[in-house]
């Protein structure tokens, strides 16, 4: 008989189904509001390549002799003021979409699926997302990265992160990757949702800010994509639901450094608005999925503060889309091209 008649006596074969594994990944937070913590969550997210791209040599000294040795302490202080009974809230809001995905799947009849979540930096760790999705033998992986707007240190990062872990495998099951969803049409509705509830509840501003993570300059000017993206984003929001160009602006936040970085700033933007007699406006982070230090500390806290302080009288977060229904019924969308 020949050796390729079908009759096998491979002791893994039993293993494998057919049967999708979806491995759902988030940036990722400390494992508490703690120096020793955050030192430790620092220490991996500041060290990736993709992060910062400074001669390895002169960062590392940079990074272990000054940074980890400061930042930590004032980090944990800023971490410990967003935490809640259930831990990170990236994590915990992160965890609630896992399981309102995995259910939204079922109901649409995707019932070979299983949602697995993971961090790139921290815990549950992409390793050990994979691994758990291996032990269960799936054959078929597709790592949605909730990252709208594809960036270098964000999603790129993430699928250097998984390829790193799949290096180490004798059998690489077969792979999708999700590099981005900034202008998926369920997810611009999504978005113009939220706005547009926030208008019925409470008026319209003078000014409605789309506030998004920045990055340094020269990532753009190297060919990261992450800027347009971002400009689209927008774009199809306001389009969307038919507002005045005018009284809307893009922003980038969370700068670090001396480097310059995306323009216009979201600080200086808000504590510019003031003087030119804008002193109303709601602010919005779309490209977080899920709010976390950078949105409940950052926009909702340090940025109201510098627009008070300027003489804004009215400020309004808009919240990120978090485990909304129509935002899981997004992720829905951007998978089941995968799903097939």
């Amino acid at each position: 008989m020949s050796r390729f008649s079908g009759i096998t006596d491979n002791p893994h074969e039993g293993r494998f189904h057919q049967k999708t594994g979806i491995l759902l990944t988030n940036l990722g937070s400390p494992d508490a509001p703690t120096t020793k913590s955050v030192r430790i969550y620092l220490s991996e997210f500041l060290s990736d390549r993709r992060i910062v791209e400074i001669p390895r040599l002169i960062w590392m000294i940079i990074l272990h002799g000054i940074i980890l040795r400061l930042r930590p302490k004032r980090s944990a202080k800023l971490y410990k003021s967003i935490w809640t009974e259930q831990g990170s809230p990236l994590t915990h809001i992160t965890r609630l979409q896992r399981d309102k995905l995995s259910e939204a799947l079922k109901l649409q009849g995707y019932d070979k699926t299983e949602v697995v979540m993971a961090m790139r930096y921290g815990n549950p760790s992409i390793e050990a997302g994979l691994e758990a999705l291996r032990e269960k033998g799936f054959t078929r992986i597709v790592v949605l990265p909730l990252y709208p707007q594809y960036s270098s240190p964000t999603t790129g990062s993430t699928f250097d992160a998984v390829a790193k872990v799949l290096s180490k495998w004798r059998w690489v099951p077969e792979l999708h990757f999700i590099n981005g969803y900034h202008k998926n049409e369920t997810y611009i509705e999504a978005l113009a949702n939220s706005v547009s509830e926030d208008l019925q509840n409470n008026g319209e501003p003078q000014k409605i800010v789309f506030s998004y993570h920045g990055m340094p300059k020269q990532f753009l000017d190297n060919g990261d994509p992450y800027h347009c993206l971002c400009l689209q984003t927008t774009r199809l929001v306001v389009e969307k639901l038919g507002l005045d160009k005018d009284k809307v602006i893009s922003t980038f936040q969370s700068r670090f450094g001396k480097a310059e970085w995306l323009k216009p700033y979201t600080d200086e933007t808000l504590k510019g608005f003031p003087e030119q007699g804008i002193k109303d406006i709601a602010i919005i982070s779309p490209a977080f999925s899920a709010d976390c230090l950078e949105t409940l500390e950052e926009i909702e806290g340090e940025n109201r503060e510098i627009f008070e302080q300027a003489g804004g009288e009215k400020y309004r977060y808009i919240a990120a889309l978090n485990e909304r229904d129509d935002h899981i019924n997004a992720l829905v969308e951007v998978l089941k091209p995968n799903l097939s």
